[in-house]
């Protein structure tokens, strides 16, 4: 089908391409949208059908999306605002610039401006600045039969019905009710006698991982967002919370490999950015590498002796680092899953500690075997090799546990406290332990 819709508009018919493209999903609209060039592109956009051309635009990227504002008339800005749900809105003016977004909101009307604004102000990543308004609230003095024909009448710009939020004169948040609940109740039953008042909600400051967390815990499709004095200000919905989790899962993706997170997609970041979110991060490492260096020349005296004892280096490095990360990379894991808390600090020691010696007695053997009678070397030197490895898949699994744990007792992202870090951790006392067996088992020093 879409090679017809090109097709069509190599033959300049612009009008029977637009129903064909409406044949299509509004999701695939938008990415077959976003693979044309500027006129075409912003030309078909603007022959779409109002409702329809707004929800393409929430679903294409941030670029076209300005392409197509600088494109388009006022009045078609207008539409597209108002044609579209608040928070999509929101998503799109917090990646424009500011002379993008002061012409938006020049195109709404006061009462949207002043939303929007409101949810411009919130804390990025905050639960506030991935909510929207569009819900539907009910009355506790309603009847079953009274609530399905307020949402009949009030549903359809709402961006879901599936769960209706119970409010007070105040619109303090007292329940909720499924619109399941309401089909199949008795017509007469009221509100309040069928609401559940146990409801699970967030705060508008509350950090949108947590949000998301929330949403896993107990198997959401949306949650209310109530301000410090329990007043419903919002709700967040699961679209909205799968974009979280990608975003947060990208970012720990990043902060694991050691570089500083970036927002932008990888081909649209600019080169002397991504250089920039690598560099510190690497030369820090590189600085602390100069610590295995010291150790190394501490020790050269040995080395001289044991010339064979430098080709096994890489080796305890390897392993040590390799244990630590498979460490980390679980528990950091486990903790963003909320499987383990910080008060599960000792259980992971033991645990790991438990894992580490069945690990390392079976490297170590294989080892021991490898040094001595493939390597063919003498028996207190394998006797040093394998020591070493024991004692640092020991240390470095107990290292790679707890260091996530302990970065977030001190409100440190753990996934910091990853792959490299670890790594270099790892090797310095990898080295440290190397050598020091050395020196008291080949009696050099």
């Amino acid at each position: 089908m879409q090679s017809k819709i090109l097709e069509l508009i190599d033959q300049k018919r612009m009008v029977d391409a637009r129903d064909e493209l409406l044949n299509l999903n509004v999701v695939d609209i938008a990415r077959f949208l976003e693979e044309l060039h500027g006129d075409t592109l912003v030309f078909l956009f603007r022959i779409l059908p109002k409702d329809t051309g707004a929800k393409v635009f929430s679903y294409m990227d941030s670029d076209i999306q300005r392409l197509i504002v600088d494109g388009i008339l006022d009045n078609e800005i207008r539409t597209i605002v108002n044609n579209s749900f608040l928070d999509d809105t929101v998503d799109f003016l917090e990646e424009m610039p500011a002379n993008v977004v002061n012409r938006v909101l020049s195109n709404t009307d006061e009462k949207t401006r002043k939303l929007i604004n409101e949810f411009l102000s919130y804390p990025e990543d905050s639960a506030g600045s991935i909510m929207t308004i569009e819900y539907i609230s009910l009355k506790e003095e309603m009847s079953a039969r009274q609530a399905l024909k307020y949402i009949k009448e009030n549903g359809t710009d709402k961006e879901t019905i599936n769960n209706c939020y119970v409010l007070d004169e105040y619109r303090t948040l007292e329940g909720v009710v499924t619109i399941r609940k309401l089909i199949l109740s008795d017509e007469d039953a009221l509100i309040k006698d069928i609401m559940d008042s146990e409801v699970i909600s967030v705060n508008t400051f509350d950090d949108q991982e947590e949000v998301a967390s929330r949403f896993k815990e107990y198997d959401l499709l949306a949650m209310p967002v109530v301000d410090k004095e329990q007043k419903l200000v919002g709700i967040v919905t699961i679209d909205d919370i799968i974009d979280v989790i990608d975003i947060e899962h990208t970012e720990d993706i990043q902060k694991m490999a050691a570089m500083m997170p970036s927002d932008e997609p990888y081909l649209k970041t600019k080169t002397i950015t991504l250089a920039k979110n690598r560099i510190w991060w690497l030369l820090f490492l590189m600085i602390s590498a100069t610590l295995s260096g010291m150790i190394i020349r501490r020790y050269d005296a040995i080395l001289s002796s044991h010339i064979i004892l430098a080709s096994f280096i890489p080796v305890m490095m390897d392993t040590g680092g390799n244990s630590g990360s498979q460490s980390s990379t679980l528990i950091i894991r486990s903790m963003a899953l909320g499987e383990i808390k910080t008060s599960d600090f000792f259980k992971i020691i033991w645990k790991e500690a438990r894992v580490s010696i069945l690990v390392r007695t079976i490297l170590s053997a294989v080892n021991f075997l490898r040094v001595y009678f493939i390597e063919k070397t003498d028996i207190a030197v394998a006797s040093v090799v394998s020591l070493t490895l024991m004692a640092t898949v020991v240390l470095s699994k107990i290292i790679g546990g707890t260091l996530p744990m302990i970065a977030k007792m001190f409100k440190v992202d753990p996934a910091v406290m990853a792959g490299p870090l670890i790594t270099t951790i790892v090797d310095v006392m990898a080295l440290a332990i190397y050598f020091g067996l050395a020196s008291l088992i080949l009696g050099v020093l």
